[in-house]
């Protein structure tokens, strides 16, 4: 099986009016599709993103910092999943009850690169270190 992330974003204000006994229903739904995706052995991990943050750029001696934009589009949420192919990880991102719920909904699935082919070096995975795995120095 391969590894996918789904990105969730959403409209920063997509919850705002909703009513109390909604905003329940929205998470009772997120928590058993959650549920499901553990019982078929497909989350790695799933969380959502407080509505607060930075973002740093620049280099080195130069860095810029702005509060997140508390407007418009943000990211709400990410998923990290296992699925056999794209069209599966697609499918997973469709039953989230994300678009059930908002019009404004997205999510991007994209596939994680695990290991970089040119010089052997493999991802941090879990509790696992990070490692070469052509370099006798790295015990694994």
């Amino acid at each position: 099986m391969k590894e996918y992330m789904l990105l969730i974003r959403n409209d920063i204000e997509h919850q705002a009016s909703w009513p109390e006994a909604k905003h329940k229903e929205f998470l009772k739904k997120c928590e058993r599709y959650i549920g499901e995706l553990k019982k078929e052995d497909k989350l790695i991990i799933a969380q959502p993103l407080v509505k607060e943050g930075s973002v740093v750029s620049g280099i080195s001696g130069d860095w810029k910092e702005v509060p997140l934009n508390t407007k418009g589009v943000v990211q709400v949420g990410y998923y990290h999943i296992r699925a056999n192919d794209i069209e599966e990880a697609i499918e997973i991102a469709k039953r989230n009850p994300e678009f059930e719920f908002s019009q404004t909904a997205r999510i991007e699935v994209r596939p994680i690169k695990v290991k970089e082919e040119t010089t052997g070096f493999i991802y941090s995975k879990g509790n696992k270190q990070f490692e070469r795995s052509d370099d006798p120095a790295i015990t694994k």
